[in-house]
Formats: C-alpha cells, sequence, structure tokens
C-alpha cells in the first residue's frame, strides 16, 4: 500500500463535498494497472462534478478527474510492464471508478492505452477527452466519405477545448474549417490555430426553413439545440454533422428534409464509451497526421490539485479559455 494525496467528491447526508484527501492505494477502485499518475486536465463535465452542479458521479466517494496520464507502477496484466507510459479518458473515470485527480489511479487494463509514439504524457492531457472526442468526429466524418471537396466544415463552440483542437486537427487533415463562436474577441486566436473564417454566432441568422442554400460540406456541432436544427438545412449533399455536445440543449426543432433531400448525416460522437478497437485508432492518429500543431497555445494553463476548485468556478463562469492541465507533484 502507498499513501497519496487525491481530489476526492463525496456526497452524503452532510451534502456536497470536495477537496484533497490522503488515501491508500487499497482505497481504489478494482483493476489491473496501477499507474502512478502524472498529469490530468480539467473539462466541464470535471468542473460539474467537483462543485456538486452537475449529475455527473454515479457513485461516492470517488477521486474527480475523466482523464489521466502517468506511468505503471504495478499491473497483474502482462500486457503491461512497470513504468509503461499509459493513459486512459473516459472509460467511467470520475463516474463510476477513481479518476485523475489522485496521484495514484487504478485502471482496467481493456481501457489502459499505450502512450503512443510521437505524444508526451503532457501533451496526451492537453488533448484529453477534448482533442480525444475531435479527432473521434473526424474519424466518424471520414468513415462516412466527408471530403474536402464537399466545402468548409464548421465546428460551434470553436473558443471551447474540443472547439480549438478541432479546429487545429481538421485543418491538418485538409478540410477549410470555419469557426463558430460567440467569443469575437478570440476570433485572431482561432485564425491562428487554422479557421479559414470565423462566424460570430450572435450574427449567424437562420431561415428557420427546412431547407436552405447550402454553406458547409459538413460540421462538428458541441452546442445542439437551434443551432443544430439551423445547421442541418446548410449543409452539402451527402455531408455529414456530428454532434456532440448539448451547450446550447438537448432538444431541437428540425425536418426530415435535409435528410431525405441531401441525404445529410446526423453522426452522434459520444467519446466515453468509444471501443478499445476504435480508440486506439484514434489515439494512433493524434500521435501521428492529426497531431495538432499548436498544442502549446491551447493548453493555456496549469495547476495543482489544491488550485482545482478556482479553476472550476471560473470555468463554470465561462472565464476560462483554452485547455488546463493538472500537473501531479512528480510530473516530469
Amino acid at each position: 500500500m502507498t499513501d497519496f494525496r487525491a481530489f476526492r467528491i463525496r456526497h452524503d447526508d452532510a451534502g456536497h463535498r470536495a477537496g484533497i484527501e490522503t488515501m491508500d492505494t487499497s482505497g481504489l477502485s478494482p483493476g489491473e494497472v496501477l499507474v502512478k499518475a502524472a498529469w490530468s486536465s480539467v473539462n466541464y463535465k470535471d468542473a460539474l462534478a467537483g462543485t456538486g452542479k452537475g449529475k455527473i458521479l454515479r457513485q461516492y466517494p470517488l477521486n474527480g478527474g475523466i482523464d489521466v496520464a502517468g506511468h505503471v507502477a504495478a499491473s497483474a496484466d502482462p500486457a503491461f510492464r512497470e513504468g509503461d507510459a499509459v493513459l486512459c479518458t473516459g472509460c467511467g473515470l470520475s463516474e463510476t471508478r477513481d479518476g485523475g485527480y489522485g496521484e495514484y489511479v487504478r485502471l482496467e487494463s481493456r481501457w489502459t492505452i499505450p502512450l503512443p509514439r510521437g505524444l508526451s504524457l503532457r501533451e496526451s492531457m492537453a488533448l484529453g477527452t477534448a482533442g480525444f472526442t475531435a479527432a473521434l468526429a473526424l474519424l466518424r466524418l471520414q468513415d462516412n466519405r466527408q471530403a474536402p471537396s464537399l466545402g468548409p466544415v464548421a465546428v460551434t463552440g470553436a473558443s471551447g477545448g474540443v472547439g480549438m483542437l478541432a479546429i487545429d486537427i481538421f485543418s491538418r487533415a485538409g478540410y477549410a474549417v470555419h469557426a463558430i463562436s460567440g467569443k469575437a474577441e478570440h476570433f485572431d486566436f482561432l485564425r491562428g490555430l487554422g479557421a479559414a473564417e470565423c462566424i460570430d454566432r450572435h450574427a449567424l441568422a437562420f431561415s428557420g426553413k427546412p431547407m436552405d442554400s447550402v454553406r458547409f460540406g459538413g460540421a462538428l456541432d458541441n452546442v445542439g439545440g437551434a443551432t443544430l436544427a439551423g445547421l442541418l438545412p446548410l449543409i452539402a449533399p451527402y455531408g455529414n454533422l456530428a454532434l456532440c455536445g448539448n451547450a446550447g440543449g438537448i432538444a431541437y426543432e428540425g425536418t426530415v428534409m435535409p435528410f431525405i433531400i441531401r441525404g445529410v448525416s446526423l453522426l452522434g460522437i459520444a467519446s466515453a464509451g468509444t471501443a478499445r478497437d476504435l480508440r486506439a485508432r484514434v489515439w494512433q492518429r493524434l500521435a501521428g497526421d492529426w497531431k495538432p500543431r499548436h498544442l502549446d497555445r491551447i493548453a493555456t494553463r496549469e495547476a495543482t490539485l489544491e488550485e482545482l476548485p478556482q479553476v472550476f468556478d471560473q470555468m463554470l463562469a465561462g472565464g476560462s479559455f483554452g485547455r488546463t492541465l493538472v500537473r501531479h507533484r512528480d510530473a516530469a
């Protein structure tokens, strides 16, 4: 047994509370691979879980953090040896099992991904769930025959973590990206990541018609709601819209016309439960030809476990920008 620090989330008769606790490795969720964590990251989901403002955890108590990267400390699975660099995103972390906000985490081997050559542990967490989601979306788009020749790809919520990384990843893959954001003050930054055009969402007027003039070859929508309904009539014949978020609401009013007249496809992107083979395929692409060129610009902040409450509050208040990494004490 090894003692370590963790940002642990509790909810019981005394209400919600979260903070630094000391625990030992025998108290971690079960799994074959014990990892000494080096890096994690902060996602919107983490902020909701850590503050209790969203029902993310399905059991208590748990260590927060839906992402983690580090080195294997011990393994009951011969596929992993002590010292191996590994990562894990989603897969129940900080939902049904202890997550990456502990200096140690125990993982199921089926969800433990060897760090691909071409990525450092820090870079893998600069990507994290956000980068994995963006790359999974591109993979699904391409598997459904999305091509640059269909026209530009719209990315909504472009100033968020998924949006920024999508701009970088999609543009590197040869797509013209039209970034849609309500934060015009960040347009120069988004252009620097590879956006061919920036569109103020406040000035983006949807006609409300079942069909409209084609404007985009495809889209990655982080917003949902009225934005999803407005984008679908603008997608080119046999283009695709990949949906990965619901910042604009979980319901939308639309018609079947884009689907049955233009053959538009709506692709759901659920990163947390992605199958192992597909997960490994995405990470190989992120370490290779889809690796973002501007990770150091996108990862704008590093935080310690002690600083997490401040980071959460800032994120939920809309004051964060870029990706925040969580650095554990022994991170290289």
